[in-house]
């Protein structure tokens, strides 16, 4: 397995260098790396690590799974992911595409070692921790999981290639094209996007979104849902709302190979292609290895601190904040972050907070004079079709017409260090 890294290798050095790690170069965790290693003091280095080559911007991951063409955008070069001020210039900070296998207070066991950055061990030893894993995408958008044809069930190796990535979502691409009644469920920002999507690529088909509440996007206002449901209607979306999927049906096919599923008052729905968009799943497995106590039982996030330390028990605000992992820092989907939504925008901000932390401690301010985090105001954005997005923010809600087809892809890869003059520049 090859690293990624970003040039040019770090120079020799003669004392040890002290050693953020952070684990994870998506949204929040990329933000972090640009933070710390451009405000880091001498001496530190700024370790990235992730099992992929490429930064995943998932948020595309549902469009791209349906029209074809603009798979490769979803996935960004980690070579200028730090964006400092001379990046040509000799750096300690470095990228290594490589598997956590375990975490602790001081140090993580990687997948392999990396010698030509003088780590010659698997066994990488921290001072400070930003733990950015995520969490696990539904099946649809799960590119580590199945794909969604079955003559490439047996496909399950993956080394987080950008070559992997893209062949996975045009093998999605024709599976959907095939299907000629494809059934949705799950009526989150996913489900939405996904049977809205291909509703509008293929108007043809008969596309069915089934939601176990009566209301789509509980969390927001009821106008989100009044403006989707609008949305999907036009679009000729069958909706089944109020209704839950009985699991113990969804391998049940009829003579022509369709699903025939039921839900569990007994409605029967056949469809050629069944996504089932419900539920991320945290990625706190190592966390729970090093200490169950870190964890909610009820959603699998972790305990954090307003400070976004990993904490070991819930903190109310009465309590004094204390916790024995001081050197962890936990932000994005992993962290149960005081009722955040699990959003890019959200592990952004958590970015900021954690890395002005860690500088804070690094140069000995003390913990009495760490940032808080509170969470901002619920919004979200989903696009329900080519052309249309709805927005909540700040309690207003808002629907344009101005979406495109690779939805401003372009935008995303400067944010991390890469600038798009063209597409021809996103095949890198």
């Amino acid at each position: 397995m090859a690293p990624t890294t970003v040039p040019p290798a770090p120079p020799p050095i003669s004392t040890p260098l002290k050693t953020i790690v952070v684990l994870g170069a998506a949204y929040g965790g990329a933000r972090a790396a640009q933070l710390l290693a451009n405000a880091a003091p001498e001496g530190w280095r700024v370790v990235v690590i992730d099992r992929n080559t490429h930064i995943n911007h998932v948020y595309t991951f549902p469009r791209y799974s349906v029209l074809l063409g603009h798979e490769h955008k979803a996935f960004i070069p980690t070579r200028n992911i730090f964006q400092l001020p001379d990046p040509s210039a000799p750096s300690p900070h470095i990228v290594l595409h490589a598997q956590v296998e375990s975490f602790s207070q001081n140090h993580i066991v990687l997948s392999r070692a990396f010698p030509e950055f003088g780590i010659h061990s698997a066994t990488l030893h921290y001072d400070y921790a930003v733990y950015a894993l995520g969490a696990q995408l539904p099946d649809p958008v799960n590119l580590r999981g199945p794909r969604l044809d079955p003559r490439e069930k047996d496909k399950t190796e993956c080394h987080g290639t950008k070559a992997e990535g893209t062949s996975w979502l045009q093998s999605s691409q024709k599976v959907i094209a095939a299907a000629g009644r494809v059934l949705v469920v799950g009526g989150g920002a996913l489900g939405i996007q996904l049977a809205s999507d291909i509703a509008d690529v293929y108007p043809m088909k008969k596309v069915t979104l089934l939601h176990s509440r009566r209301r789509l996007l509980p969390k927001y206002d009821e106008g989100m849902h009044v403006e989707i449901v609008q949305s999907l209607t036009a679009l000729n979306v069958e909706m089944i709302l109020g209704e839950r999927l009985d699991m113990n049906s969804v391998d049940n096919v009829n003579d022509a190979g369709q699903r025939i599923v039921r839900t569990e008052s007994g409605k029967e729905i056949a469809a050629d292609l069944l996504l089932l968009c419900t539920g991320q799943i945290p990625n706190t497995a190592l966390l729970k290895e090093m200490d169950p106590s870190t964890m909610n039982p009820e959603n699998s996030l972790a305990h954090v601190l307003r400070s976004l330390q990993l904490g070991s028990t819930p903190v109310s605000e009465e309590e004094v904040e204390d916790t024995p992992y001081g050197n962890i820092f936990v932000i994005g989907d992993a962290a149960d972050a005081f009722g955040a939504i699990q959003a890019g925008h959200n592990a952004y901000a958590q970015a900021d907070v954690a890395a002005k932390n860690i500088l804070k401690l690094i140069s000995g301010s003390g913990k009495n004079e760490l940032e808080r985090y509170t969470p901002s105001p619920p919004s979200i954005k989903v696009s329900v079709g080519i052309a249309k997005r709805v927005y909540q923010v700040n309690g207003a809600i808002k629907s344009i017409n101005s979406g495109v087809e690779d939805m401003l892809a372009k935008v995303m890869w400067p944010k991390f260090g890469i600038e798009v003059k063209d597409d021809a520049d996103m095949y890198e």
